[in-house]
């Protein structure tokens, strides 16, 4: 005979193991009266089917989702089993579950809602995420932080997504990553895996250090991982801005840096850009005034090697003119290098922390371009002393950084297979370039695309439009193509020309490159339509 036992949430027998769940249900909030007979007159089966009932208004127990038998819930509730097969049937006679033969008893599809009560929307009370407003949580929260709504998510499934910063996933090696992961697991080092080491995995940070004095000329940093860049710019504003002061960034940037930066109370300052990056006349413009404003500008945040949006690179003669006023005024200098591996001409200028002999530029770069934004690995090269006080602010946040996944990625640098995955990639996104570049200029010959850059570099690209590129931004996402428009990216939204968009080519294949873009520059000629119903063979 086969014996049954209960084991976690799993039934288990002598032979084999059952992967069916041994289905619970929380209903802790009556346990006074379900336990206590004096507590109340109220017969105990109307007091569990009232509390299974309110489970089921609350969400707990969801439409067609089973429930626990009547063995089960009654070993649960120390009662009898009789006592809660009265409760069900209550429930059943109520409409609030159903019997199933030799299946048990379920959750019912469509619920009962008292006149008195009103469905908000198609959830309601089936759901259980919203509930009539008498039963609304009504605690009153103080936010002492802005919790507006933050930038624009990209979502996974869009028809087309001409997002700037996404990789192609698929050409991620993940079998030969694996194996790396796999040799993290099975040979670790004990001592790592406890707490300590804030500043990230030691093998991981010298690989790190090797690889940027090799590929990048940065020499004598420290090297400080993070949860990708966002928390590297995080922790710069928290401890080194607060409301007195300002943060100096390209006209048009990356807005979630912004959000960072007024996170700690600054001001963000817009310096004016042209054709070639930040104009150094402006930025001292604009230290003198928030001077004035008694709000100075204590750091310039940049994006010299391919501008974000634009993709233009700082010239070398900008770079040295904008570090030589930030030396004179004593402001710090984060330079967002986020997709140095990508070039396609030549080789890309040296980080500006390459020549840095006051030490005041703050190196940020990411892994999330060269593998996937899900691997959150990001770091810091930066000044000593910076860095001992990040590392300190960092422990605050987190005890201990992810060493399984920097272990697979140091393991993965050291063998030289990072690097060869990097010049394969960068070899199809040339290319990738190089379609897009055919296909805008054909695109110009029929007058819909006025004009764009080329870049030496990076992953995206920059068109100006013969429209409105908001429009057409809006256009494009009601058919489920993702691009991103010139105001999303401006600090002072009403300085918007309104005819420039962000066209990144590295996260699709040729094949979608094109029917994308044939896609977005046919949405016009079908104002108010459904684009795929007027014309079937787009796609």
């Amino acid at each position: 005979m086969c014996i049954v036992t209960q084991s976690g949430m799993f039934k288990t027998t002598r032979n084999k193991l059952i992967t069916r769940p041994v289905k619970t249900l929380n209903l802790t909030a009556n346990s006074t009266f379900l336990k206590d007979d004096s507590v109340n007159k109220t017969p105990k089966y109307l007091i569990i089917s009232q509390a299974l009932r309110d489970a089921i208004k609350s969400g707990k127990a969801k439409p067609l989702e089973q429930l626990p038998s009547a063995r089960q819930l009654a070993l649960q509730l120390n009662t009898n089993r009789h006592t809660v097969m009265a409760a069900f049937n209550e429930l059943i006679a109520q409409g609030w579950i159903v019997s199933q033969q030799r299946k048990g008893y379920f959750v019912a599809e469509d619920l009962p809602v008292n006149s008195s009560q009103q469905v908000k929307g198609a959830a309601g009370i089936a759901t259980g995420t919203e509930t009539d407003t008498n039963e609304t949580a009504s605690f009153n929260w103080q936010f002492t932080k802005p919790v507006d709504s933050s930038a624009v998510q990209v979502k996974p499934d869009y028809r087309y997504n001409f997002a700037g910063g996404l990789p192609d996933i698929a050409l991620f090696p993940f079998n030969e990553f694996k194996s790396y992961t796999s040799e993290a697991f099975s040979r670790p080092n004990i001592n790592e895996l406890n707490y300590g080491n804030t500043a990230g995995y030691l093998p991981l940070i010298e690989q790190i250090t090797e690889y940027l004095r090799r590929a990048r000329s940065l020499i004598n940093r420290e090297i400080v991982i993070t949860n990708g860049s966002q928390e590297a710019l995080y922790i710069l504003s928290q401890i080194l801005l607060c409301s007195e002061n300002s943060v100096a960034t390209e006209a048009m940037g990356y807005e979630p840096a912004w959000k960072a930066f007024k996170s700690a109370g600054a001001d963000v300052v817009s310096i004016k850009q042209d054709d070639k990056g930040m104009i150094p006349s402006a930025l001292e413009a604009a230290i003198e005034r928030q001077i004035k404003n008694s709000k100075p500008i204590k750091l310039i945040y940049l994006t010299p090697l391919h501008q974000y949006p634009t993709t233009v690179t700082l010239p070398v003669s900008r770079r040295h003119a904008i570090y030589r006023i930030a030396s004179e005024h004593n402001i710090a200098i984060i330079e967002d290098d986020y997709d140095h591996e990508y070039h396609y001409k030549c080789q890309p200028l040296a980080p500006m922390a390459s020549d840095d002999p006051n030490g005041l530029v703050i190196y940020l770069s990411t892994f999330s371009k060269v593998m996937f934004p899900g691997a959150r690995i990001g770091f810091m090269a930066l000044d000593k002393t910076l860095s001992k006080a990040i590392v300190n602010y960092k422990t605050i946040i987190n005890h201990k950084v992810n060493v399984p996944m920097q272990d697979a990625i140091a393991r993965w640098m050291k063998a030289g297979d990072f690097e060869r995955y990097l010049r394969k990639a960068t070899k199809v996104y040339n290319q990738r370039r190089d379609f897009m570049v055919q296909q805008l200029t054909y695109y110009q010959s029929l007058g819909k695309v006025k004009s764009f850059t080329v870049p030496d570099g990076g992953m995206a690209m920059w068109v100006e439009v013969n429209q409105s590129a908001e429009k057409l931004a809006k256009q494009a996402l009601g058919n489920g193509i993702f691009i991103q428009q010139e105001g999303q990216f401006l600090i002072e939204r009403n300085h918007s020309q309104d005819c420039f968009i962000r066209l990144g080519f590295a996260g699709m294949d040729i094949e979608n490159i094109e029917s994308g873009l044939k896609y977005i520059f046919t949405l016009t000629e079908h104002e108010g339509n459904d684009v795929n119903q007027t014309n079937p063979n787009l796609i």
